[in-house]
């Protein structure tokens, strides 16, 4: 008799991943003894009664509850996706408080970052460069509604504050006759101290998309569009 091998759909391979991940963060954020001295090195906000932090993140403010770490708009509202939950845990419970360095790197830069780069680009660069090489001004109109703002570096850039001690520069630039557009993602050389590598390219995954559909609406980040 000839056994088949279950395999579940990639939806819900990426489901249980995510699940998993979110369990594992709630786990280490009740594990963490000053909660206030996090806030510090994260650069959020401590409110004693009922215990909860206050965290910003691609220029919105979310409520983490404690100490089952539910996270939830300041706003109320929707629901936050699970993917955005994870992050801003990660985030909090990684961060170092360590300052800005001002030395700028690649993702190709970040510890066995290289390996894992084109990967990186096709699910973040990418995205970006085909939505917005053709109308590159977009890019900095658009990257304003993430809370960004104009970066000296290639032809447009913008860079986005995407959590306290977690800026991200988006540069493009045009091409030519002789050579397409090209598109890079820099970072604070301190980002290691706030995010591993996978949450920095599910960071940029996000900004990338959140880009793109910001973009398909006209630029209105109202709040409709939250995923």
């Amino acid at each position: 008799m000839t056994r088949q091998r279950l395999t579940l759909p990639e939806q819900s391979v990426r489901e249980y991943a995510h699940g998993l991940a979110f369990n594992l963060a709630r786990e280490r954020l009740a594990r963490i003894d000053d909660i206030e001295k996090q806030c510090l090195r994260s650069g959020a906000q401590y409110l004693p009664s009922p215990k909860t932090v206050i965290l910003d993140y691609l220029n919105q403010s979310y409520r983490i509850s404690l100490p089952d770490g539910k996270v939830t708009f300041m706003s109320g509202g929707e629901t936050v996706p699970l993917r955005d939950q994870i992050l801003i845990l990660h985030y909090f419970i990684q961060a170092k408080g360590t300052p800005s360095s001002g030395n700028l790197i690649t993702y190709k830069e970040l510890p066995d970052g290289i390996n894992y780069y084109p990967v990186f680009a096709k699910r973040s660069t990418k995205p970006i460069l085909d939505f917005f090489s053709s109308q590159p001004e977009q890019l900095l109109k658009i990257g304003e509604s993430l809370g960004g703002h104009k970066a000296e570096f290639g032809d447009v850039a913008v860079t986005i504050r995407a959590f306290k001690h977690v800026p991200v520069t988006i540069v493009l630039w045009r091409g030519d006759g002789e050579f397409g557009p090209e598109g890079s993602l820099l970072f604070d050389s301190t980002i290691t101290d706030y995010l591993t590598n996978d949450d920095v390219h599910a960071l940029c995954e996000n900004i990338a998309w959140k880009l793109v559909k910001l973009l398909k609406a006209g630029g209105d980040h109202s709040g409709k569009n939250r995923d």
